[in-house]
């Protein structure tokens, strides 16, 4: 019997050892993608090739950089700096292709997978960037002010960029403070992992089930019948859910006529991971800043914010406290003045209520009728989401000549997902973007750009990016396409924003490609692009009736711009409030509460409690909160914008005087403009400084009055 075991066991470990091999010749990341234009190859690649994929691109990584070290001849650009941003490109495949599916497709499989790897991933960028004996050729190459002189701005950028990013990760800190360093790095990225998927399944497992049609007085048909479509998901046929996705419940605040539910729904959306029990933030929240604060000290900075914004535009957190209540001195005058017209609205419906924050919505859409004649339902029939891109594509073409062409060969990781190939005036292909814009469950809240491939040039071959948008949109129902809202329309118009820096980028490196900007510069492609989305001129391009093919009427685009600045205090106080918010969190230096290693001396703060405090002392009123209550604020515990929140509003001043200069050329078109936005904006990344780039463009810094116009608090 023992004899046989042993036989068998040999068998079992030959039939093992078979399998993982085939397993990694299948490995679809093993090898550059055999694909058309090598794109991810998602028809092939299963949950199952992630964690051997990242274990041998971290592999191959650490040879690449061990090449780098061992390299007898001396240190220079290209044999050091060049091969450093030519490093790791299996694992950036991988990272790429696998941040996607986690963003829009997570579940228990992939969830899994991130929690395993995360730490992995973290010590394996720790070995790098705290490796002294590459930060010795790097730091050799850094000050040979000689051949430094000789290398062109975009190279000196590079030099600059890898050369800081190793001394703000610790590399000249002692071996002691290196060894804290490296465990605040995995307990960040294990908190700020679990923040995140924390917020998904909150986000995801909450429903409001309506069973009485009643209840759904109010609420437009094709609101209506996308619940209908989401409870048939979810087994309640005949019944209606709403959930707290904003496409779910951002309608039914503005609609439903149940003013108890809207409260029921609107708490449980604001309560997110703050509810006690498995999926609570707060302890989160309390790790992630004082371990942020700590590694702040660590590397010599006052705060986590310090730390941050050397490397913006803003430079200070004093800059950013300073440009934000400059604009809140006018937002939040302006949102107690739509208060009192909401509430006046009320009482005159009857209705002996304070505005609460759930009411604001609904009686806003019952102003924006009697002051504006606007009425949502009556003009998203012609915003079809399929028209829309095809607008967004149109304005595309218009300004900078590129084209899009549908791709059917490509594959895609979800059925809704479409590929369309941009090419330039000339005909040359410029690179492939993605559009995955329905909400569906598993999927990140929001709207976002990212890249399965950046532009570059390798080894003197010019690569193509691979750009895709997601949005969080309803999906079609039966009978009827999906319609989007005013603001998904912007939110289309500003994610391809983003798309164009991307794929227009015309960077030698891949470090500084496209998006590789300071926060508080990114957004500005972004933000520019939503000026073009309701001009009359671009409005007849693609805004027409579903059912009808109708273009819109002059009147439905009268009644748009006449309501352009319409809620602006509402939505810039709630959009100010949370940058402050973000501001606050990681400017709190002098309690005791933030200095402690670990968390032992947070475990007495009350995280509802400095966030309301916080809220206090601008004067936020009571019927409006912060854009992102803290346990639900992804950006800044997740993502990347800690401390930088404020980026959208700084950014904003940028696209406004942007935008200004088509204006001042009586042509939104006006094709001098478009190139000079393009050649010295969208095609440089971060090959410059930010202002000199856009002063390059413009001419001159932004005027931020232009800011203040477009939100209407200045004629």
């Amino acid at each position: 019997m023992r004899k046989l075991f042993l036989i068998l066991s040999l068998l079992i470990m030959v039939y093992s050892c078979n399998t993982t091999s085939n397993k990694i010749e299948e490995n679809p990341f093993f090898s550059e993608f055999n694909t058309p234009d090598g794109v991810p190859p998602f028809d092939k690649i299963s949950a199952g090739h992630y964690l051997p994929a990242f274990e041998e691109g971290m592999k191959r990584h650490s040879a690449e950089i061990d090449s780098i070290i061992n390299n007898t001849e001396a240190p220079s650009f290209e044999n050091t700096i060049v091969a450093l941003d030519h490093a790791g490109r299996m694992l950036g495949r991988v990272s790429a292709t696998f941040s996607v599916m986690t963003g829009t497709m997570s579940d228990s499989i992939y969830e899994n997978i991130d929690k395993e790897i995360a730490p992995k991933l973290t010590a394996h960028y720790d070995n790098i960037n705290l490796n002294q004996k590459l930060f010795d050729r790097i730091k050799v190459v850094h000050d040979d002010t000689t051949s430094v002189a000789k290398l062109t701005t975009e190279q000196k950028m590079l030099l600059d960029k890898i050369y800081k990013g190793f001394v703000r990760s610790g590399i000249l800190l002692d071996a002691e403070k290196q060894a804290r360093l490296r465990e605040i790095n995995k307990e960040l990225s294990d908190a700020t992992l679990s923040f995140g998927q924390n917020v998904m399944k909150e986000t995801d497992s909450y429903q409001l089930v309506i069973d009485k049609k009643e209840d759904l007085a109010g609420l437009p048909e094709d609101i209506i019948a996308a619940a209908s479509k989401l409870a048939e998901k979810k087994g309640l046929e005949g019944k209606w859910v709403f959930g707290l996705s904003k496409p779910s419940w951002e309608p039914f605040l503005q609609y439903a006529d149940n003013r108890s539910l809207r409260e029921k729904l609107y708490k449980a959306m604001y309560m997110r991971a703050n509810n006690g029990g498995e999926f609570d933030n707060k302890e989160n929240i309390k790790k992630i800043v004082s371990l942020r604060q700590e590694k702040a000290n660590l590397l010599g900075y006052k705060s986590h914010a310090d730390y941050v914004l050397e490397e913006t535009m803003a430079k200070t957190p004093e800059n950013v406290t300073n440009f934000l209540e400059g604009i809140w001195k006018y937002a939040l005058p302006q949102a107690k003045q739509e208060e009192a017209e909401l509430q006046a609205i009320a009482k005159k419906e009857g209705q002996d209520i304070k505005i609460e924050p759930w009411d604001w919505w609904y009686y806003a859409e019952k102003v924006r009728k009697e002051k504006y004649a606007l009425n949502e339902d009556e003009i998203k029939p012609y915003f079809n989401a399929d028209n829309v891109r095809e607008g967004v594509f149109a304005v595309a073409n218009k300004l900078y000549g590129i084209s899009f062409k549908q791709r059917t060969d490509i594959p895609v990781y979800q059925e809704d997902v479409k590929a369309y190939e941009v090419s330039d005036a000339d005909g040359s292909k410029i690179g492939l973007i993605y559009f995955d814009d329905f909400a569906r469950q598993g999927k990140r809240p929001g709207a976002w750009m990212s890249s399965f491939r950046k532009q570059e040039v390798y080894n003197g071959t010019p690569v193509q990016p691979l750009i895709y948008n997601v949005g969080n949109y309803n999906p079609p129902t039966e009978g009827k396409p999906a319609l989007l809202t005013l603001d998904q329309v912007e939110t289309m118009f500003h994610e391809f924003g983003h798309g164009l820096h991307g794929l227009l980028s015309k960077s030698n490196y891949h470090t500084i490609s496209g998006t590789s900007v300071s926060r508080d510069f990114v957004e500005l492609p972004s933000q520019v692009m939503e000026h073009w989305a309701f001009e009359p001129e671009v409005l007849k391009m693609y805004a027409k009736h579903y059912d009808t093919g109708v273009v819109i009427p002059d009147e439905l685009i009268q009644k748009i711009q006449n309501a352009s600045k319409f809620n602006q205090g509402f939505m810039t106080t709630e959009l100010v409030a949370a940058a402050i918010l973000d501001m606050k969190w990681y400017t709190k230096t002098a309690s005791p509460n933030f200095s402690s290693k670990n968390t032992e001396g947070l475990k007495g703060l009350d995280v509802n409690k400095f966030e309301s405090d916080a809220m206090n002392e601008i004067g936020l009123i009571s019927s409006i909160i912060p854009r992102y209550k803290s346990t639900y604020f992804q950006h800044i515990f997740s993502g990347g914008y800690s401390s930088g929140y404020y980026s959208y509003l700084w950014s904003e001043v940028l696209d406004s005087d942007a935008f200004q200069a088509f204006v001042e050329k009586g042509n939104i078109f006006d094709q001098e403009t478009a190139k000079s936005f393009r050649e010295n904006v969208l095609s440089k990344g971060g090959s410059d400084e930010p202002m000199v780039l856009y002063k390059k463009f413009r001419g001159a810094e932004p005027n931020p009055v232009y800011l203040l116009k477009n939100r209407g608090f200045v004629k």
